[in-house]
């Protein structure tokens, strides 16, 4: 459990580094990601995107447990 949240932390602060880069990335763009914008509300649901972080983190945390 502590090997894991020091990674967690790192992985948070690599981020918050290349912040000016990450933010560049299309997340929150993509096709299939729906946004509704009415005059007196905007929804916005980014299935697209949630699907590719989960895959990305899955990834990660399937290599970690090797």
């Amino acid at each position: 459990m502590q090997r894991t949240l020091i990674y967690i932390g790192l992985t948070i602060a690599a981020i918050g580094l290349l912040w000016p880069w990450v933010s560049k990335l299309p997340l929150g763009r993509l096709p299939g990601d729906i946004i509704i914008d009415k005059p007196n509300m905007k929804v916005f649901i980014p299935i697209t995107t949630m699907l590719l972080v989960s895959a990305v983190l899955s990834l990660i945390m399937w290599l970690f447990r090797k």
